[in-house]
């Protein structure tokens, strides 16, 4: 009966010796700043309390877990680190082409562009669309044939004025149309004539 009182006797001495050598080796410094950190915690735990962030810590831990939170943080870097990147003139002319931007978009509405887009939609239900997109490369040869039309008529026009004038009579006519490069020519006339005359269908 007397053994286990003399043990309890003897870890309750040593409790208070190592209570003891504790409040010895605390500084007076030592327990405000233990105090301060004390209602820290309860001041934090109290804000998470009242704010109900606690249930957002499943959230959290899911995030953790599947490393979405560290992805949003290497995208704050990456934002924090465009952010210290942009000068102050870089930030300028961006606001300049953003005004730019708008201004331009408020000019093609008040222009009449949401017609033109419905113009456009109504070519492309009724298949117009396709077929103008198809005829633009025959469009396209066709102006180069013009250009070079006219491009020969400027040339005919210059050689002809520099060329001395003819003598007439029928030995001029007759000389001329012995030249094959002057008959090709009236044929090309003849046969032009005729295209023009059918309306430029083809025989």
């Amino acid at each position: 009966m007397n053994a286990p009182t003399t043990e309890q006797a003897a870890m309750t001495e040593e409790l208070e010796r190592i209570v003891a050598a504790a409040r010895d080796s605390l500084t007076d410094e030592m327990v405000a700043r233990l105090a301060c950190t004390a209602t820290d915690a309860m001041d934090l735990v109290d804000r998470v309390n009242r704010t109900g962030l606690s249930s957002a810590i499943p959230a959290l831990a899911e995030m953790v877990n599947n490393g979405d939170l560290d992805r949003l943080a290497k995208l704050a870097r990456v934002y924090g680190s465009a952010e210290d990147a942009l000068t102050d003139e870089m930030v300028g002319r961006m606001a300049e082409t953003v005004a730019e931007s708008m201004s331009l978009l408020d000019r093609a509405n008040r222009g009449g562009a949401g017609r033109l887009v419905e113009m456009l939609a109504h070519l492309e239900s009724s298949g117009s669309l396709e077929r103008i997109a198809a005829a633009l490369p025959r469009l396209s040869e066709r102006l180069d044939m013009l250009e070079g039309m006219l491009a020969a008529f400027d040339t005919a026009a210059a050689e002809s004025a520099r060329a001395p004038r003819a003598t007439g009579g029928v030995g001029g006519l007759w000389s001329m149309m012995r030249d094959p490069d002057n008959q090709d020519a009236l044929r090309y006339l003849i046969n032009l004539g005729k295209a023009m005359r059918s309306g430029g269908k083809r025989a």
